[in-house]
């Protein structure tokens, strides 16, 4: 008898026990275990709001996450708006559901094309996503690579005046300057303004001139032949729905006897969830289940052009103009960039040490004896 075999059969034995089948490895698991890794770190999201003022950005963004990330808002007066420069307000708020944790920032551009001159008036806008590509890119080249906090705007919801009767110039100029940076989502603002018809003739028409100019919007992912067929009618259903048409309200109201949310109106009650009323929830679903789609193309597509193009310059360029324009940084961002300031200038300390201790190395032979000299 091999040592160990009495007890095989001995339930109470502290042996270890195989708790899967026989045959079966058991790397099917490994999902699981990156699902509860991922959740036990929770998820980190950007979405940046670009559109005009008084076209409901604010709402819609409280309405998407049943939060409140603007309770302090202050709204200029007319007189404010002459000389307006555009701002970049970005606001995080912890939202748990179930369990999971989402570490969600929006950043909002008060003022833009508010102005009486809105030419640069994207500028800022694009210098903020260039700033985060190279504060993502200082922190892989960091000691600290651990713990990067990922910034990046993964996302922009792009809101669309429904009274322009298609695209301004403003819109196409500033789509274009930024679709190779940032996943762009054209967003129909104020639908419940327009009848179904009008909708449908006003979305066709947004397409087509983004088509005509050359603008490359977020690209819905294509479904896999062995997904089922009701994920399928509902790609094809988002596909269709784009620009979406929406309408945010954070008020509760009472229609027949359940509770929705919504606008009242002297004819009737606008529903924001209702599918046959607005495209929230279809940009909702969108957004959510899209999310790491979203995520990735941002990794593997804007921030590796970034990446190559900072490379091909031999430095970073983009990032020296950026910490020399930080005059409208705040305080906490302003301490952000002396600490790596800093970081930087000890790693190059370090280097010069460790040249200046192996110069003064004795030198080694071929053979592994060290050459000495007599005295």
């Amino acid at each position: 008898m091999f040592p160990g075999t009495e007890e095989a059969g001995n339930p109470n034995s502290n042996s270890f026990v195989n708790p899967e089948q026989a045959g079966y490895v058991g790397f099917a698991n490994l999902p699981n275990q990156v699902h509860r890794k991922s959740v036990k770190k929770g998820f980190e999201f950007t979405l940046m709001v670009v559109g005009e003022s008084g076209l409901g950005k604010s709402t819609l963004v409280n309405s998407l996450f049943l939060t409140d990330l603007y309770p302090e808002r202050h709204i200029p007066l007319a007189s404010e708006k002459i000389t307006q420069t555009v701002k970049i307000d970005a606001s995080t708020v912890e939202i748990e559901e179930r369990g999971v944790k989402l570490r969600l920032t929006v950043v909002d551009t008060p003022g833009f094309g508010d102005s009486l001159n809105s030419t640069d008036c994207f500028k800022p806008v694009i210098r903020y996503i260039d700033e985060q590509f190279e504060r993502y890119l200082q922190d892989e080249s960091g000691l600290n690579r651990r713990h990067i906090i990922d910034n990046r705007v993964h996302c922009c919801f792009y809101f669309i005046n429904p009274s322009g009767h298609g695209l301004k110039p403003l819109d196409v100029a500033f789509m274009k300057a930024v679709h190779h940076k940032v996943n762009i989502v054209p967003v129909l603002a104020k639908a419940d303004t327009l009848t179904k018809l009008e909708v449908q003739n006003l979305k066709r028409r947004i397409m087509d001139q983004i088509e005509d100019y050359g603008i490359k919007i977020y690209p819905l992912p294509d479904c896999d032949s062995d997904e089922d067929e009701d994920y399928k009618e509902q790609c094809r259903q988002l596909k269709n729905a784009v620009p979406f048409a929406v309408v945010g309200a954070n008020s509760i109201i009472e229609v027949k006897g359940r509770k929705v949310r919504g606008r009242m109106y002297p004819w009737g009650v606008v529903e924001v969830e209702n599918p046959e009323h607005c495209d929230f929830i279809k940009l909702r679903t969108m957004l959510i289940t899209h999310m790491q789609d979203l995520q990735e193309v941002t990794q593997e597509t804007h921030y590796e052009n970034y990446r190559a193009e900072n490379l091909a310059n031999g430095g970073s360029p983009a990032g020296k103009a950026s910490r020399g324009q930080s005059d409208g940084l705040s305080q906490r961002e302003r301490e952000l960039l002396q600490k790596e300031d800093e970081l930087r200038k000890m790693q190059e300390k370090l280097a010069r040490m460790q040249a200046e201790m192996d110069s003064k190395r004795p030198e080694v032979q071929p053979n592994g004896n060290i050459k000495t000299h007599n005295v």
